[in-house]
């Protein structure tokens, strides 16, 4: 079966078997097979998925955010009884009103931990405990992607009649977009909350750790939230057609309301947050400049915008670049936040979240580079993240504006997504040899 990847490029760029090439398409697929920096980082990527499931040597836990854009590769590399149990563990942990843990640990690591984490415990499931970021509304739409992804690339359509506690594991993904459209959906708006955040991140302003709603919680909407949402729904409907009939207005009115309400027409660009009770960020800071690049990546890979706009998107990106110093496209956003404006130490300009730069994000924006036909401006951009993760000996989570290596470095959040843009670009390559 081909995978999803595949069958996206192949759309994309409109391939066949006896479809024309331009001498330009054929000289960059040339260029291409011979780029021996991008078979040393598709090894680089199969050694780091190949060794594990944690986020990377920073973290213990198994993240759904995460595992979802590594699981492709995971799934060529590791045992599909493997691939299920971990997807099986999130299932067993999930919430009675059907919310979906961040991530999970051994129990005894959970006793062990120090970090602050309420951790959640579930009859179901005797081996592990699991925490929730409560600011965050992606944990859901992550599983329902990560299950599509493993699904698209085993062909094992079997795994959504498997039983997880009486239930199957396609209605256990129903019941966690029913948790988003119960418990996160505002019907002012008719699109889905969270807390305010920097982009697609899970750090709030209002508290020195930042990922438990408090009563000092500012509320808002965003797009990243809501074009995850979008994505797992099409992956949902997809594999369950059945279900079509419930969720396909659902879709297609929130999608509305995206361009609606958080398109910025004149500014060509999505706006920060809707603030649902204020903003937390100080009157004299102009939010509606901030350009999220991580989030507009994600409303591409939703179809929320055109061709044309892809390329604004993307001429945006590069101009945020330049301006900034940084190396890559996955800058976090562009300007930052000031100092101060998050309680957590680690969110200060071009730190973490607030205009950190991150393969993560970077690679998935490349990705739809290749789906929309940029084909060129994807390999130019790919370059310097390919570069570093060579220079570095690995993945970093973030990298500062410098291009200096922060955090995890064994990140397979990152390794997948360029994994997967690699393999792009050899589709593509053996296209138009």
């Amino acid at each position: 079966m081909k995978s999803a990847l595949v069958l996206m490029l192949s759309v994309g760029l409109g391939i066949t078997a006896c479809g024309p090439r331009s001498q330009a398409d054929r000289a960059l697929a040339a260029q291409i097979s011979k780029d021996t920096l991008m078979q040393t980082v598709k090894s680089m990527a199969q050694a780091t998925v190949g060794s594990g499931f944690n986020a990377g040597d920073g973290y213990a836990e198994v993240w759904i955010r995460d595992y979802n854009t590594f699981i492709t590769l995971a799934t060529e590399l590791h045992p599909a009884e493997t691939i299920k149990e971990n997807l099986r563990v999130f299932f067993r942990l999930q919430g009675e009103d059907g919310n979906i843990v961040d991530g999970f640990v051994p129990k005894d690591r959970a006793q062990d931990a120090s970090v602050g984490y309420a951790y959640i415990y579930s009859a179901l499931e005797p081996h592990y405990a699991g925490h929730k970021n409560t600011v965050e509304t992606d944990q859901e739409s992550s599983l329902v992607q990560a299950v599509y992804k493993y699904i698209a690339s085993s062909g094992d359509n079997a795994f959504l009649l498997d039983t997880v506690g009486g239930q199957t594991v396609a209605r256990r993904m129903e019941r966690a977009m029913d948790f988003l459209m119960a418990h996160r959906y505002d019907r002012n708006y008719g699109l889905l909350w969270g807390a305010t955040t920097a982009d697609w991140g899970d750090v709030q302003p209002e508290h020195p750790w930042g990922v438990y709603l408090t009563d000092s919680t500012h509320y808002a909407i965003d797009i990243y939230d809501n074009a995850m949402f979008l994505i797992a729904l099409d992956n949902l409907m997809e594999l369950r057609p059945d279900m079509r009939p419930k969720w396909s207005a659902i879709r297609d009115e929130i999608a509305t309301r995206c361009m609606a309400h958080l398109w910025d027409g004149e500014r060509e660009k999505f706006i920060p947050h809707i603030y649902l009770d204020g903003s937390p960020f100080p009157d004299g800071f102009d939010e509606m400049e901030v350009y999220y690049h991580g989030g507009t990546a994600v409303a591409i890979e939703a179809g929320l915008l055109s061709k044309a706009q892809v390329k604004q998107a993307l001429d945006r990106m590069v101009a945020n670049v330049q301006q900034s110093g940084a190396a890559t496209i996955g800058l976090t956003l562009y300007p930052t936040y000031p100092e101060g404006s998050f309680k957590n130490k680690g969110m200060y300009p071009y730190g973490y979240q607030n205009g950190g730069d991150w393969d993560w994000f970077g690679g998935r924006m490349i990705q739809q580079l290749i789906h929309y036909g940029f084909m060129a401006e994807a390999y130019e951009q790919v370059q310097p993240m390919l570069r570093r993760a060579v220079d570095n000996h690995g993945f970093y989570e973030w990298y500062t504006v410098d291009n200096l290596p922060n955090g995890s470095g064994t990140f397979r959040g990152a390794a997948g997504v360029l994994y997967d843009a690699i393999v792009l670009f050899e589709e593509f390559a053996a296209a138009n040899h």
